[in-house]
């Protein structure tokens, strides 16, 4: 299984000190954040994409992960999300082929609609018809990726002709794909029948709901002859603060969640923290939770945490780093690896990709359906 982090990229006021960094200050430290986590041997980071305030997550990802790809040697870069929606499918289509080559193979994507209505306008789109978008512009993307002279007429873009998208994949591989929904079964549904990864970030549903989503995406993986559901490549998302005392994390964490835009106003700490994956304590305590999410989304491939967020100070952040890295994934590494079935797919990277195309077992969208 890949560990790893993920950053939304939010300008939010530390309710401590009532201070608010200013953008160049959250830019530069999301990239020392980045790189922490390769030092202390996380296998990915991923940085969201937004167009709008209080976010300076890069509203083109790829030049972040050029940039660390550049500082870094090994760690994984993903996105979390790339706006299929409001991006132009050949725009992502050129961009991440690029940097996959920058990258030598080192990045993949995840997908996601963006739920930010004022932001479709602004690319003369409308929120409405977000699944629709998102269903026709992968339509796309997947096939600039893989045919050299796309024929194209939809509903959202003016048509291509003859039209060659370049540079083409690294090794013909394109990158890997996750779906992201967090509530969407249509989505669930699409990366299901072209065989690629599910993303749920269930950093604000109980786990009835994300069990719900994930055996949905599973049975139609099935459904569509890409192998069993167990095959199936899932990622989750999940929150964390710690310290080595859970009365501390508890209370140092506390100001943080009750000032932070996202949770302000809602549940409390101690519900927040029943009913979803946030999980404040111990390392210990992030271990056991952590390994209690397969009993509902069975043997998974990615786990991601949020952990640069709500105002929390660069100081803080690189400590939670350490901590996840020095004390908590490796116990989760060991601790998988005993409890994983044999035959559990592995998490996807360039080099199996390339492999699995070299025998042939690339998936075919729709699968067995579409023979």
């Amino acid at each position: 299984m890949q560990f790893g982090i993920f950053s939304i990229g939010d300008v939010t006021p530390d309710p401590v000190t009532g201070r608010t960094p200013t953008e160049h200050e959250r830019i530069t430290a999301t990239v020392a954040v980045a790189k922490k986590a390769e030092e202390v041997g996380l296998d990915v980071f991923a940085i969201g994409q937004h167009h709008n305030p209080p976010f300076v997550a890069p509203a083109n990802p790829p030049i972040f992960m050029a940039h660390i790809a550049a500082q870094t040697e090994r760690i994984l870069l993903s996105t979390a999300t790339t706006l299929i929606t409001t991006t132009d499918p050949v725009r992502i289509a050129e961009d991440y082929a690029y940097v996959q080559h920058l990258t030598e193979g080192r990045i993949d994507l995840t997908l996601g609609r963006g739920n930010t209505g004022p932001v479709y306008p602004w690319f003369g789109k409308d929120i409405r018809s977000g699944i629709p978008l998102a269903v026709e512009n992968y339509a796309l993307l997947h096939r600039l990726w893989r045919e050299e002279q796309v024929q194209w007429q939809g509903r959202f873009r003016t048509p291509l002709q003859d039209f060659t998208s370049t540079p083409r994949p690294l090794d013909a591989v394109p990158p890997f794909v996750w779906h992201g929904s967090i509530r969407s079964p249509e989505i669930a549904e699409q990366a299901a029948y072209y065989g690629d990864g599910f993303f749920h970030n269930n950093i604000f549903w109980n786990k009835e709901h994300t069990g719900r989503m994930v055996d949905l995406y599973r049975e139609r993986f099935a459904h569509y002859g890409h192998g069993r559901a167990e095959d199936a490549i899932v990622g989750l998302g999940g929150q964390v603060f710690m310290r080595h005392n859970s009365q501390d994390a508890v209370r140092e964490f506390r100001p943080y969640f009750d000032h932070a835009p996202v949770y302000g106003g809602g549940p409390s700490l101690e519900e927040f923290t029943e009913l979803t994956p946030l999980t404040v304590g111990t390392p210990e305590q992030v271990i056991e939770r952590t390994l209690s999410f397969r009993d509902y989304a069975g043997d998974y491939q990615r786990q991601l945490f949020l952990i640069d967020h709500a105002g929390l100070p660069l100081k803080t952040v690189l400590e939670q780093i350490e901590l996840l890295g020095e004390e908590v994934v490796p116990v989760l590494r060991q601790e998988v690896a005993a409890r994983q079935p044999e035959g559990t797919p592995p998490a996807p990277t360039h080099q199996n990709l390339t492999q699995r195309r070299a025998e042939g077992r690339d998936p075919v969208p729709g699968g067995a359906q579409a023979s």
